[in-house]
């Protein structure tokens, strides 16, 4: 009898959708991957209000989503939105996926995967050995804050303090937008570049999420930021929309046309984010080793790319 090897996934959302678009592609299970996504858009649609609610309570229809008998079917749970009036909102909870189809893998031999909300911080109480999560995470809880900026994610694992925790990055999954910094025309000069040597000169708010504010500190470096103070958006602004009422600032794009919507001028791309393959070093075994050859692989296009 093989191993069942637990690995830790986020519970809903794009990197959940990513994680399953990568077993999907390396395990040949993407009918399964296709029914948990198509699912968890079905319920965040009834969740958000755009999709009218079904006769049915949310009870029934997690009893009919889940198969608690057969492992190799889904099961999900239930956790409270924190949309208006809280309400309770289906997601993903666990699966069991054979790997006896990959070379090189026992017989036997299963990988579970267990929705946490936290990914990261389960891997770093040793729950897993394995686990997906927000390269965001790493930077906002782990990596020590320098003078200098982090320039690249090659980085990001030199600047985690092994004794603080075994978590390391592995590789990035290709999901990637960025966070940018952006100004309007009256906080910028005409012609002038908004980066990071613009902001080493810059005197004033500099607007960002409050999550992002150890992560900010990291990418761009405490020397730059002598001189800067961070605003935050009101609960009721569109960050956007609080980044162009301050006039400068830094918030997560992909293509940047709400930004534009907003009359921001984008400037430079600081950090990728993407969802990232993560290991605890001293939980990792040869069966272990082996399922995280698997997941990574020289397919990845990934902005994120550490290497092994």
């Amino acid at each position: 009898m093989g191993e069942t090897i637990p690995v830790a996934v986020p519970r809903k959302g794009r990197p959940l959708e990513t994680v399953l678009e990568r077993f999907a592609r390396r395990l040949d299970v993407a009918d399964l991957a296709d029914e948990i996504t198509s699912t968890l858009r079905h319920e965040k649609a009834l969740t958000k209000g755009t999709l009218e609610r079904e006769g049915t309570s949310v009870y029934h229809r997690l009893e009919d989503y889940s198969t608690v008998s057969d492992p190799t079917k889904p099961e999900y749970t239930l956790i409270r939105d924190d949309r208006t009036g809280k309400p309770r909102r289906i997601v993903f909870d666990s699966v069991t996926i054979p790997l006896t189809e990959v070379e090189g893998v026992s017989d036997g031999t299963e990988v579970l995967l267990v929705g946490r909300e936290e990914p990261f911080r389960a891997l770093r109480t040793h729950e897993f050995a394995l686990g997906f999560d927000s390269a965001d995470l790493v930077l906002e809880e782990v990596v020590e804050l320098r003078p200098e900026p982090l320039d690249r994610i090659g980085d990001v694992n030199a600047r985690i303090d092994p004794a603080d925790t075994d978590v390391q990055v592995v590789t990035g999954l290709g999901d990637t937008v960025y966070h940018t910094l952006m100004g309007t025309p009256e906080t910028v000069p005409s012609a002038t570049s908004i980066d990071r040597d613009f902001l080493e000169a810059y005197q004033g708010e500099l607007c960002i999420e409050p999550r992002y504010e150890r992560l900010v500190q990291a990418v761009l470096g405490t020397k730059t930021l002598d001189g800067v103070d961070f605003s935050y958006p009101r609960d009721d602004r569109e960050e956007e929309a609080a980044i162009a009422e301050t006039g400068l600032g830094v918030y997560l794009t992909m293509t940047g046309s709400t930004a534009r919507d907003h009359g921001l001028l984008l400037g430079e791309r600081l950090f990728p984010s993407e969802t990232v393959l993560l290991e605890n070093e001293s939980e990792i075994t040869e069966s272990v080793a082996t399922v995280r050859t698997v997941l990574n692989g020289t397919d990845l296009e990934t902005a994120l790319a550490v290497g092994r």
